[in-house]
């Protein structure tokens, strides 16, 4: 049933422990700026964390809530604040209630690496997502079934997802225009001195010439098909081939743009996928290696030791113990 324009639409933010502030305040003001723009309620919310008392958030900061996992309306919509640490904010009774609200079909929404904690409860089954890009390594082992998007944030019919960060203010200002307009949704904007105003189909990071810094467009497609495959890289002469350039051409470019060899670009492409793995899932060391293109065990060790300073047991060891 389509929901009336005309009555005030709540929203429940629930906020785990260590949950992004960022986040958060990017998707909670463009409701406030919506009823001060119009001079109307349009929206309400309550803020909601396990206990009933106050959410901390990953800066340190403490946020005071309106409620614990008491039972919410059905016409309300509830959206999950997370952050860093987020398995240890996947708690049992946030699972539970999670499952329990979706079963009466409310309306649930993942802001940041929440998306993590609604695939644990079983929400995105069948529905398209996005993530946080730092954690799409380890979503996708740990849910390889589920479809996630590189997008900033996705509406899958009842269930919401945003990148994190401002990707909120994005996700919010697009509900906004859906309930009441994109003429109010652009005043909202506004408001917050936001120029830009992104959809669904833009992607989380930058491109890859604004993150390194040049303008290349062979330099470019060679660090995409690196990116695109990790689990078995491609070796340098195959990439020079696939743009049309020599391997020792390829050598030159490299070191001139990015000061250093392709075969060491992408082996530090490799290792930071390896590091994001072992901190954020409990996949074997072993497993892994494999997952990053290290058919050795010991060669992967080494090469992990002498980028990180340190070994991937002693990695996963110092994680487990925080």
């Amino acid at each position: 049933m389509a929901s009336n324009p005309l009555q005030p639409e709540t929203f429940v933010f629930l906020l785990t422990k260590n949950f992004s502030l960022l986040s958060f305040a990017c998707a909670i003001e463009p409701l406030r700026l919506a009823n001060w723009t119009t001079g109307q309620e349009l929206y309400r919310w309550k803020l909601c964390a396990e206990g009933g008392e106050y959410a901390e958030c990953s800066n340190g900061q403490r946020n005071l809530v309106d409620m614990g996992f008491e039972e919410i309306s059905r016409d309300e919509t509830l959206l999950v604040c997370s952050g860093v640490d987020v398995k240890d904010a996947t708690t049992r009774p946030l699972l539970q209630f999670l499952r329990r609200e979706a079963r009466k079909g409310v309306t649930i929404g993942g802001l940041c690496n929440a998306t993590y904690i609604m695939a644990r409860a079983g929400l995105l089954d069948d529905k398209r997502c996005t993530i946080h890009w730092d954690n799409r390594d380890s979503f996708v082992e740990e849910f390889p079934e589920i479809d996630l998007s590189q997008a900033i944030y996705t509406i899958d019919g009842n269930r919401y997802s945003s990148a994190g960060g401002s990707a909120s203010a994005d996700l919010m200002l697009k509900l906004i225009a859906d309930r009441h307009g994109q003429e109010l949704a652009n005043q909202v904007a506004d408001q917050m001195i936001y120029t830009t105003v992104r959809t669904d189909r833009e992607e989380q990071r930058l491109s890859i010439p604004t993150r390194i810094g040049v303008r290349h467009p062979r330099l470019s497609n060679v660090i995409q098909r690196m990116e695109e495959n990790i689990e078995e890289p491609i070796s340098p002469s195959q990439l020079a081939s696939d743009v049309g350039m020599s391997t020792r051409q390829l050598e030159r470019l490299f070191r001139r743009y990015l000061n250093r060899s392709p075969k060491r670009y992408y082996m530090e492409l490799r290792l930071q996928k390896a590091r994001n793995l072992l901190l954020q899932t409990d996949m074997t060391v072993i497993n892994v290696a494999l997952a990053c293109g290290f058919t050795s065990p010991s060669h992967f060790s080494k090469c992990y030791r002498a980028h990180f300073e340190t070994t991937p047991y002693k990695e996963r060891g110092a994680q487990s113990r925080e």
